[in-house]
């Protein structure tokens, strides 16, 4: 605990500590009132707070964060000093990196890259601190409009609060680089250890693919150069397990534009390691006493009212199928407006005019609507929109599976004596990402999560909890991963997105810490990562390149119950509330997959791979003896391929160690002879000769070491 004066920086508080520290410091995080923010070193501190000092560590999400906002502010300076003219829109950083947004005429491309990294390198050298300003905003609009930059300008415009920030490069008014940024920054430009510029990319505004299209430039930067290059190995490394390619390489996947972007094709080979999971999966189920449920995948409207899905995740559903002609021309009309709304001023005027014309001709066929009128503002307009459509039914493609779970629930009384009720469901949801935000399989608007719900009594939850932590565990295991870490997503009261009681939520808060705590499980705890009714713990899994994931998820819900009125009947003959938890050891079953895929970077363990063994006949005279292996190996169970072409055996073992095959049996008049197989791994290893007999032992013995072993006697 110290005592420090009011108005202090955390650069004096570091001071305080120690000289060491003082020289070592970037930045400070403080918290008051569990609300945390990140703070320049030379900012005026909020008063009493909890404060972490940050230093350079390439190893602390929140030193990155600060490192790689102040690499994006560099950037833009070296474009703007290459290319006079560029527009800054805005510049973030990411988990991974940083990128700025730019309105540039001239398009940039990777042989830009090697001007823009001298020209931030100079910036670099140069040592310059970051300077923030605070400005009055009357002063500052005025500033911005003197600038012409249309996109500061509506940033400043969307800012909250009497003062906007700036932020200088330099000790030199009026010719130093300046920009408007909420912070926070390095001390200086000299800080930054070592950064690369990735990519460049097409953008639009806020996403509006009918305003003007930007650049988008992506980089990266840590403290330590030795991080840069591991990073750079690490994507290196990624871009030849890309799932993509490897998906169109190994013929497991696809998706077609005139499918849609987002909804994966799965091919025949896919599909079948998609099978195998899923039979793995409902095996344990069955062993655990779980359910099968099979629901549709629509639902009426105030079904997602009750439960919260909708409005609150609008953004990212697919428009409602509204029934009635008002309803579907009041939701176009909504459409409308919100896209004007991401404007301002002239623009936003200008984009509001067709909003107004179908307005009134909505007025003109339905009666006037209120709150609606000629001059009403858009934000204003959205809000009366959004209230008039709540009384106007239909059906939505679900996002989730859990209000249809909770339906089968509610179809008859409940007794304690039927809890816990455990129902599990392969079920398709649909999420109407951007297309900007697509990926392959782990980023997709179609996708099936191995959902179950279990409704429990309060004395059955630590128990229902443990045993579906323990089921991630297991398929965790299964499938390799075994460097994982446990993260429990809070609830942050910053946020006004959480649904339920704050009383409800500090249990099942509660409950999620008594459980991973008498498991012994190390874990983190980060506010802000709950489910938007109650909170979770997610499994961050670290594949074999480094890469972290969040795979698995087990959420207790007392929210929903609520909003359903779930009951069952006790021992007391009163109505009770069930608890609900929400778990899913897959989560996604595409993202999963293609998360396989670049974790084995195609070469999928036996037990999952799509082809397991491929027999390949050196000779036509040994061609009805591979036959005859071949069918062995189908018949105990394994998948197999025979290639007898007329092609040498060289070629033959290429096509199988190129599709990945775990084991290729090379067969000659030899191996026919003595009724034997030459065993071949996939990595062009001659593991050696044995009967055919004993390599189908081997293969049982290696399949069952992970409890998949489907072979018949």
């Amino acid at each position: 605990m110290l005592d420090i004066a009011d108005g202090a920086t955390s650069a004096e508080v570091a001071g305080q500590i120690g000289p060491g520290l003082a020289k070592a410091a970037v930045a400070a995080v403080a918290t008051v009132d569990g609300a945390t923010e990140t703070y320049d070193l030379g900012r005026a501190l909020p008063g009493d707070c909890e404060l972490r000092i940050l230093t350079a560590k390439d190893d602390d999400p929140d030193s990155l964060l600060v490192l790689r906002h102040s690499a994006a502010h560099v950037m833009a300076e070296a474009v703007c000093n290459l290319f006079p003219g560029t527009k800054l829109v805005y510049g973030p950083p990411l988990e991974d990196g940083f990128y700025y947004d730019i309105d540039l005429e001239r398009p940039l491309s990777s042989d830009d890259f090697e001007a823009i990294e001298a020209q931030m390198q100079q910036i670099v050298k140069a040592n310059r601190p970051f300077r923030r300003q605070d400005k009055p905003r009357q002063a500052a609009v005025e500033k911005l409009h003197g600038e012409g930059n249309r996109y500061k300008l509506d940033n400043a415009e969307r800012a909250d609060g009497d003062t906007l920030t700036f932020y200088v490069t330099g000790d030199t008014p009026g010719t130093d680089f300046e920009d408007l940024c909420r912070g926070p920054h390095l001390p200086s430009t000299g800080r930054i250890g070592a950064f690369k510029i990735s990519q460049v990319s097409r953008s639009h505004y806020r996403g509006d693919v009918n305003d003007q299209p930007l650049q988008r430039l992506y980089g990266t930067a840590f403290f330590q150069k030795k991080s840069l290059r591991v990073h750079l190995q690490q994507l290196a490394e990624a871009r030849k397990r890309d799932h993509r390619l490897l998906g169109r390489e190994l013929d497991l996947f696809s998706i077609s534009p005139e499918v849609g972007s987002g909804l994966v094709l799965w091919h025949p080979r896919g599909a079948l390691v998609r099978m195998l999971l899923e039979n793995f999966m409902r095996a344990e189920l069955v062993i655990r006493g779980y359910k099968p449920v099979y629901t549709p995948s629509i639902g009426r409207l105030d079904l997602y009212r009750t439960s919260g899905h909708y409005p609150y995740y609008e953004d990212s559903q697919f428009p409602p199928m509204h029934e009635s002609d008002r309803g579907r021309t009041l939701l176009s009309l909504l459409h409308l407006t919100q896209r004007a709304a991401k404007h301002t001023g002239e623009r936003q005027a200008e984009a509001m005019r067709p909003v107004y014309q179908l307005a009134d001709a909505v007025a003109g066929v339905w009666g006037a609507i209120e709150g609606l009128g000629p001059d009403t503002p858009a934000e204003q307009m959205v809000e009366v929109l959004h209230r008039e459509l709540k009384s106007e039914d239909g059906y939505l493609l679900r996002p989730m599976n859990c209000p249809h779970h909770i339906h089968i629930y509610k179809s008859q009384p409940r007794s304690y004596r039927d809890l816990p009720l455990r129902l599990a469901e392969f079920g398709t949801v649909h999420r109407h990402e951007q297309s900007g935000e697509l990926g392959g399989m782990v980023r997709v608007r179609g996708f099936t999560q191995d959902d179950a719900h279990l409704f429990c009594t309060p004395d059955q939850l630590e128990a229902e909890l443990r045993v579906t932590v323990e089921l991630t565990q297991l398929v965790l295991s299964a499938l390799d991963f075994t460097d994982y870490r446990v993260r429990v997503g809070l609830r942050d009261d910053t946020s006004d997105k959480w649904v339920g009681e704050r009383e409800q939520w500090d249990l099942a808060e509660r409950n999620l810490r008594d459980v991973v705590r008498s498991m012994g499980l190390e874990h983190t705890e980060e506010p802000g990562e709950a489910a938007f009714y109650g909170p979770k713990i997610d499994f961050i899994v670290r594949d074999c390149i480094g890469r972290q994931w969040q795979l698995g998820t087990v959420q207790v819900d007392y929210t929903l119950p609520e909003r359903f009125d779930l009951t069952y009947v006790g021992p007391d003959n009163q109505l009770h509330r069930p608890i609900m938890i929400h778990r899913a050891p897959f989560g996604s079953l595409e993202r999963f997959v293609g998360i396989l895929i670049e974790h084995f970077a195609g070469a999928f363990p036996l037990w999952l791979a799509p082809v397991q063994v491929g027999v390949a006949s050196i000779s036509a005279k040994s061609a009805a003896y591979a036959s005859k292996v071949s069918a062995g190996c189908l018949n105990f169970g394994l998948r197999a391929v025979l290639d007898d072409t007329a092609d040498k055996i060289g070629p033959k073992k290429h096509r199988f160690r190129s599709q990945r095959v775990p084991y290729i049996l090379v067969v000659g008049e030899q191996e026919a002879q003595d009724q034997t197989v030459n065993v071949n791994d996939r990595d062009g290893k001659n593991i050696g000769t044995y009967p055919l007999s004993d390599f189908l032992e081997g293969c049982r013995t290696e399949i069952d070491t992970k409890g998949h072993c489907e072979q018949r006697e």
